[in-house]
């Protein structure tokens, strides 16, 4: 009986710091699922305008590299003004970049509203910032399923956005064009999610007192020095390679398959439903292994499962098959890494330090975006592209092993 009330009481202690959790991956789930189903637009604009698959998916892997930019941009901001201003000045820019992607329609429009305003927007609204506030707000051994309950969010979202905006781009009366001012009227969700946010936030600021007074520029040198931080930037490089060429290019994979425009979009949307329920394992084996393990089984798994695609038939059940499968780790990658970055330097600074780690893997990711055009119009399929993905994978599964890295202490 006391051993029940000893954790109800704890229960009751942590239960705004919960509340926290689910708001933020409320957040994410608008901010990420509207971002990762962009490349559904691809086809409709190159169709409908004089903007070629090149100049669309450089718009893309600008937009990538850039929300790549914004995280440790934002996260730094979060970390010195609080994450309130940034959440709210992120959701402006957003809603503003999704009402001028009509407007501006061009080569260099997209660059500027998709590839700037969106990605900052989008960036200003994700997992650095989510992540450093609540990180703070949950106990060490409570980081892995806060994190992993942030992230399914995420996959969430894309779930719910793809065959959401794959309708309304189909809707005569709507098209994609009246689309993005649908998705602007959404963002503006995340403008009293973030006063509920931040609210909780306020009241204990947990990372002063329990991991001293360290400079956010010493922390940075001090883990820019270190081996293993290295070694994780490089393997989230390759992770943005593979997830962003994917997403963006997923559809323009399955119209080559002869199939509809609907594989393409229930594919994206199974991706992001079969991650939540690998974000949310992973985020419980967090707090149980060692993260580089984690990491190297996720990586490895996506070259095993590229290669078996390669060998089946290009049917719809194919694609539903490899997305089920592909979505289990997609940015379940996330718990691990950001826990790997947290246990190395703590979390005072976890919404900067894991926000340049976004920023290589979004350098990746516009490699994987850009390439895939290239690729497509060079040689009218992806075929070198999905055996460049496959080495990728393979060099970043490898690459976890080395990371020097505490083992975890089970959540009670």
């Amino acid at each position: 009986m006391r051993k029940f009330d000893r954790t109800f009481a704890m229960s009751s202690n942590n239960k705004n710091a919960w509340l926290v959790v689910f708001i933020a991956s409320a957040i994410l789930l608008v901010t990420s699922g509207m971002r990762l189903t962009v490349g559904l637009f691809v086809e409709p604009i190159t169709a409908d305008t004089e903007i070629n698959i090149v100049q669309i998916s450089f718009a893309l892997a600008v937009m990538q590299l850039m929300w790549g930019l914004s995280q440790p941009i934002m996260g730094g901001l979060a970390d010195k003004f609080g994450a309130l201003p940034v959440l709210l000045g992120g959701t402006l820019l957003l809603v503003l970049g999704w009402l001028l992607v009509p407007m501006l329609i061009s080569a260099w429009g997209l660059v500027l509203t998709l590839g700037i305003l969106v990605a900052f927007g989008t960036g200003a609204g994700s997992f650095s910032v989510l992540m450093g506030v609540t990180a703070n707000q949950i106990s060490p051994q409570q980081r892995g399923t806060a994190s992993g309950i942030i992230n399914a969010g995420s996959s969430f979202g894309q779930f719910l956005f793809a065959p959401l905006v794959q309708t309304l781009i189909a809707v005569p009366m709507i098209g994609w064009n009246n689309t993005f001012y649908a998705l602007a009227i959404i963002s503006l969700l995340c403008l009293p999610l973030s006063f509920y946010l931040t609210k909780g936030v306020t009241a204990k600021q947990t990372h002063h007192n329990a991991e001293g007074e360290q400079k956010l520029l010493q922390a940075i040198k001090t883990a820019c020095k270190n081996p293993s931080y290295i070694l994780i930037h490089l393997a989230f490089a390759t992770c943005g390679f593979h997830v962003v060429f994917l997403v963006t290019h997923l559809p323009v994979e399955v119209s080559l398959a002869g199939l509809q425009s609907d594989v393409a979009s229930w594919s994206v949307g199974l991706i992001g439903l079969s991650n939540v329920v690998g974000s949310l394992f992973v985020g419980w084996c967090v707090n149980r292994f060692l993260c580089k393990y984690i990491l190297f089984w996720m990586y490895l798994s996506r070259v095993i499962l590229i290669a078996i695609y390669l060998f089946m038939p290009q049917t719809a059940l194919t694609f539903y098959i490899f997305a089920i499968g592909l979505g289990l780790t997609w940015l379940a990658t996330v718990p691990p890494t950001a826990g790997a970055i947290g246990k190395l330097f703590g979390v005072r600074y976890l919404a900067t330090l894991f926000g340049f780690a976004l920023f290589s893997h979004q350098i990746g990711a516009f490699f994987g975006a850009y390439a895939g055009g290239l690729a497509m119009d060079y040689f009218g399929n992806y075929q070198y592209m999905w055996y460049a993905d496959m080495l990728l994978a393979f060099l970043a599964a490898i690459s976890n092993l080395p990371i020097k890295e505490e083992k975890p202490k089970i959540a009670q």
